[in-house]
């Protein structure tokens, strides 16, 4: 026999009559008996089986059933619902919990790096974006002492209307030289990246009733400056940019967060974001990037080896609502928990091309445009509407015209995803759409219910976002990109109060947080990892924390399988860089791969640059070194791409040890046809800060195809795990050819 589980068994309001809650508890108990005893053997089975009967607000009971008994439960035309009987805990906005700073409880353990660092206590963090909203919970400055005395910025108040803090220490307007700018976010991006990277502690935090708990920032306790280099519209010139880059380097930040970019990379020497990122670099300032949000082979952005390019990836967290129609049957849905109809009864259902207003297509109602729905047969139902163009506009249009709920029907292969709807709405595929159309066709009185939930944990993650752009890096393919993923799929952050959440013209909702996707969300959860690294250990270079950051990375998902893609296909290192983040493993790496100024010179040399290009990145006057066919390969890079393999090449490395002494042994995980050697084999460490070089032999096989080529090359000295990817090509293949 099966092993029992419990379960909570959600029950039509009609079975206990009109007036449940006047019924006595023994009724009420008697009743529910009676309907599990017509599954189980017998009434005082049922009997024991109950362990809650609910009081008839809540119409059901939980129990204990074995897995035939569930079946038979879920069948009965009485039950809307049965759902596991699962651990709820308070939760933060989940990535950090996810990512292992804190653990499922919010209980932040031991080895984290939050305990280490106390939560980036002091470390100031800097945005380039559309600005913030400094009333912003995030940004309230309650505990905090003296601004540190290294800090050199300042407050663009725009003639009183805006204050910094303690925490919000700074922030800085770019309006192509306009004076008086203020730096207050209209838009709502700058506020949400800011406060994903170093927000203060927000307890009772939600968006429309989901992703509840405490949120916070990467680093805490870190302070915060805002520079509003992008219009209110989200447009961002490189004048600004520059000048966003200037006024951080001055001000004496950290690390300076930039979810911004191009469409596709652009040439370095023109490309304001590596020309700023590179003299922050030079000054000891960490640069964090997003990846872009592309999505197609080659469209990887920020390509810059002194920046740290982010990726973005999902959480094992998915915000549900479902769709229960009259006949029982339940389609799973996609939406905020909030879309749980406010009364737990079932409601007429439309199919929208039947409530279409006089004078209105076909067309136009299935969709649920504008004006194409007639108030006097829409009020008081849930209506079908079809998915074309702004999801959150058929939920507005429904609202308008009296409804209640909205089953939002796919009408393409796009995937589902939540949207902050205007009343409750269940976001389904196609299939389940015509299921529900037949339905509606085929009954004389259709009804239905939605009910809003979030799961957390039962999804493989993370998955690869399908908008997150790829390599290989078009500009140097020796340089792979993006570095890293990190959660960029349904966060939430702090919002502008200037915009609603959707930021449609017709959206009034003013909101404190709002949960928006991107790799504009996924590189500020990096940059506030980067600042408690810094905080760990503050004489670390940018390429340190780098190095730390992309050889602690993992390559496997929660449940120790392999990274996939969203079309389910294994992700490569083009999607990923070398995996995802892992915050608490970065803390202590072992060995890093370090670079300086000279290296990053040097590449801008072996690219070819003149000595005029290379002024504008270093003004000093530099000889450029000879070149090599392996110059770029060898840039002692975290991770190792050869893209022109042709005959035996080596390429070399130099690891420095920032641990305790101890001695590393390599593990080689050859890419398919390739033939790697590493010598030595074995690197031994008596001190920290030992540096050792080791050289990376490639050969291709006969047979080797055309494509790029993965693997890895770890060192370990059983405590420490550092790891590289290793890209390789053989010569005669085009450098975008996967």
């Amino acid at each position: 026999m099966a092993a029992d589980k419990s379960y909570v068994v959600y029950l039509r309001r009609d079975l206990l009559g009109s007036s449940t809650e006047e019924l006595g508890g023994d009724e009420m108990s008697h009743t529910y008996h009676h309907l599990l005893a017509s599954c189980m053997e017998s009434k005082e089975k049922a009997r024991e089986a109950i362990f809650y009967s609910y009081s008839g607000i809540i119409n059901g009971f939980a129990a204990t059933l074995e897995d035939d008994e569930l079946e038979q439960l879920e069948r009965h035309p009485q039950v809307l619902q049965v759902l596991p009987n699962e651990a709820y805990q308070i939760q933060t906005t989940r990535s950090w919990a996810f990512m292992g700073l804190e653990d499922s409880k919010g209980v932040v353990p031991p080895n984290s790096l939050w305990k280490k660092t106390d939560y980036g206590k002091d470390r100031i963090i800097a945005t380039l974006d559309t600005g913030v909203w400094p009333e912003s919970p995030f940004f309230n400055d309650k505990g905090y002492g003296p601004i540190p005395s290294r800090w050199n910025g300042t407050c663009d108040t725009a003639g009183g209307s805006f204050k910094c803090n303690k925490k919000l220490i700074g922030a800085r307007a770019f309006n192509n030289g306009q004076p008086g700018s203020s730096p207050r976010d209209v838009n709502g991006h700058g506020t949400h990246t800011l406060s994903t990277a170093g927000g203060a502690f927000v307890p009772k935090a939600n968006f429309l009733g989901s992703a509840n708990g405490t949120a916070k920032g990467g680093s805490p306790k870190a302070r915060v400056a805002a520079y509003k280099v992008c219009n209110d519209n989200g447009n961002c010139f490189t004048a600004d940019i520059t000048a966003g880059f200037d006024a951080a380097i001055h001000d004496k930040v950290d690390v300076i967060s930039v979810s911004l970019g191009s469409f596709i990379p652009g040439d370095y020497s023109r490309d304001g974001i590596a020309i700023g990122a590179f003299h922050a670099v030079r000054k000891g300032i960490t640069v964090v990037c997003s990846a872009g949000n592309s999505g197609f082979d080659g469209s990887v952005t920020n390509v810059a080896p002194w920046i740290i390019t982010v990726a973005a990836s999902t959480l094992d967290r998915r915000f549900l609502s479902d769709a229960v129609i009259g006949n029982g049957k339940r389609y799973k849905g996609i939406s905020f928990k909030s879309n749980t109809l406010p009364s737990k009864k079932f409601y007429p259902l439309v199919n929208s091309v039947s409530v279409k207003a006089p004078g209105a297509s076909n067309q136009s109602a299935l969709y649920c445009y504008p004006g194409s729905l007639d108030p006097a047969k829409v009020k008081g139902k849930i209506v079908l509407c079809r998915r074309s163009g702004v999801d959150v506009q058929k939920s507005y249009v429904v609202s308008q015209a009296g409804g209640v709920g909205v089953i939002l029907a796919n009408t393409f292969t796009a995937a589902l995803a939540p949207q902050a709807h205007f009343i409750p709405t269940s976001t389904i595929s196609q299939q389940d759409g015509d299921a529900i159309a037949r339905y509606i066709s085929n009954t004389s009185k259709p009804v239905a219910y939605l009910i809003g939930y979030t799961e957390i944990g039962k999804v493989e993650a993370p998955v690869m976002a399908g908008f997150s752009s790829r390599g290989p890096n078009r500009l140097t393919p020796e340089i792979l990109k993006p570095d890293i993923t990190a959660p960029g799929v349904y966060i939430m952050a702090g919002w502008t109060q200037a915009n609603g959440p959707t930021g449609q013209s017709y959206d009034s909702r003013r909101l404190p947080f709002n949960v928006i996707s991107g790799t504009s969300m996924s590189c500020p959860h990096v940059s506030g990892i980067a600042g408690l690294l810094k905080t760990l250990h503050p004489k670390w270079s940018p390429a340190a924390i780098k190095s730390a950051i992309i050889t602690t990375a993992k390559a496997t998902n929660n449940k120790g399988k392999p990274i996939n893609t969203e079309a389910g296909a294994k992700a490569i290192p083009f999607n990923y860089g070398a995996g995802h983040v892992a915050p608490n493993p970065a803390a202590s790496p072992g060995l890093v791969y370090e670079m300086n100024t000279t290296d990053y010179v040097n590449f801008l040399c072996y690219i070819g640059y003149t000595k005029q290009q290379i002024a504008v990145f270093y003004p000093e006057p530099y000889q450029c070194p000879p070149k090599t066919s392996t110059s770029l390969s060898n840039l002692n890079y975290p991770s190792i791409s050869v893209p022109n393999l042709s005959g035996k090449v080596n390429v070399t490395r130099t690891v420095k040890n920032v641990g305790t002494p101890g001695v590393y042994r390599v593990r080689v995980g050859a890419p398919a046809g390739i033939t790697v050697g590493v010598s030595p084999r074995v690197l031994r460490f008596s001190r920290v800060n030992q540096s050792k070089k080791y050289t990376v032999s490639l050969e291709a096989m006969n047979n080797v195809g055309t494509g790029y080529l993965f693997g890895n090359i770890t060192w370990s000295d059983g405590k420490h795990v550092v790891r590289s990817p290793l890209v390789v090509r053989k010569t005669g293949n085009a450098v975008d050819s996967m």
